[in-house]
């Protein structure tokens, strides 16, 4: 599995002359007729959260494009047959990109783009690629990693705790790298999960932060929630609280970990230019770090100097690949091996993670 982003090639390009430049020469080639692109989210657009980061990775494109790009957000949309049936809608109006923006619209996006291939398709967390067909996915466990360095260092009680949204790999490497970096500063660190079964339920993460508080967990990690209802919890708890996709700093002022941000925008213009030159090639693009898509902003200045000292250089090393989260030995939660010493974990084995590491006392949801 490869990321279909140059970082020499066209990170360097848009830091040097911005996206306008590096779109020009595929703008020469466009139809007369502006490029409909359209962002389909399963929750409503605020501002924050997902939805707000995948549309805010389109902003400079509209900015680059001018009245060359007609850009559309579809929100609050169910996955299911009502997703499946508005894309198809989408495209039949004539738009030419497409952007499924959560891991239940795969199929049917997938479908769209067999039925369109004048169509090139985005899906976010996926697996499944055709030849207009490419799925996107952060590397968001190896900012969680960091994250868990920093909330051992600020927990009194060693009890973390995650409100999830649902239990697939993408937030189960999240929920076990922030387990394995907390147990990095302190092995005897625990963390507790609650899943909601849902991107967006306010009252749901509310009530799940509350558990977790009740439990004794002092650090909570909002992961993948498109509403601050577990930060502000947490605040107002006087807990300290991070999350994932754009920073919640206004909604807990003092107690605010920090946030696993991602900027889409130079992934996006890529996939747009290829699209527009007439490139474009379905394969999996998982960014991280080192593609400076996925990173950390908002460190709280409580997170002691000598651990924000540690955080810096293991951020350096995994930028650098000299650091893998995943390298063994990791014991699974029930004590079994999961990543022997010496070995890794690959792209392919991250992806479809189905376990927790040991130090996760929660069982995975069956």
């Amino acid at each position: 599995m490869t990321s279909d982003l140059n970082r020499r090639g066209f990170l360097k390009s848009t830091a040097a002359t911005g996206l306008a430049a590096a779109l020009a020469p595929a703008i020469a080639h466009a139809a007369d007729e502006p490029l409909g692109i359209v962002l389909v989210l399963p929750s409503p657009l605020g501002d924050v959260g997902w939805g707000h980061a995948l549309s805010a990775g389109l902003d400079p494109i509209k900015a680059a494009l001018g009245d060359k790009a007609k850009i559309t957000v579809l929100e609050n949309i169910p996955e299911g047959p009502d997703a499946d049936r508005i894309m198809t809608k989408a495209v039949a109006d004539g738009n030419k990109f497409l952007i499924a923006g959560s891991f239940g619209y795969q199929n049917g996006a997938l479908q769209v783009a067999k039925r369109n291939p004048d169509v090139s398709v985005l899906h976010a967390s996926g697996f499944m690629t055709a030849p207009n067909f490419s799925p996107f996915a952060a590397r968001y466990y190896q900012a969680t990693y960091l994250m868990g360095m920093a909330a051992a260092a600020v927990s009194k009680s060693g009890k973390l705790g995650s409100v999830s949204a649902f239990p697939i790999p993408e937030l189960i490497t999240s929920v076990n790298a922030f387990a394995l970096g907390a147990q990095a500063i302190n092995p005897k660190v625990e963390v507790s999960v609650v899943w909601v079964n849902s991107w967006f339920d306010p009252a749901k993460e509310q009530e799940a932060a509350k558990a977790l508080l009740a439990q004794g967990c002092d650090v909570i990690f909002s992961n993948a929630q498109d509403s601050p209802s577990v930060v502000s919890v947490c605040e107002e708890a006087g807990a300290y609280v991070w999350n994932l996709n754009s920073s919640m700093q206004k909604y807990a002022p003092k107690k605010y970990l920090g946030c696993v941000a991602t900027d889409w925008s130079p992934f996006f213009s890529q996939q747009i230019n290829d699209h527009i030159a007439g490139t474009f090639k379905g394969t999996v693009a998982f960014l991280g770090v080192a593609d400076k898509v996925v990173k950390v902003v908002d460190w709280s200045k409580d997170i002691p100097a000598d651990v924000m000292t540690k955080i810096t250089e293991a951020e350096g090393k995994i930028a650098d690949g000299s650091l893998s989260v995943f390298a063994g030995p990791i014991a699974k939660q029930d004590g079994s091996e999961g990543v022997a010493a010496g070995a890794s974990m690959d792209d392919a084995a991250i992806v479809a993670m189905d376990w927790h590491v040991k130090g996760v006392t929660t069982p995975l949801p069956k």
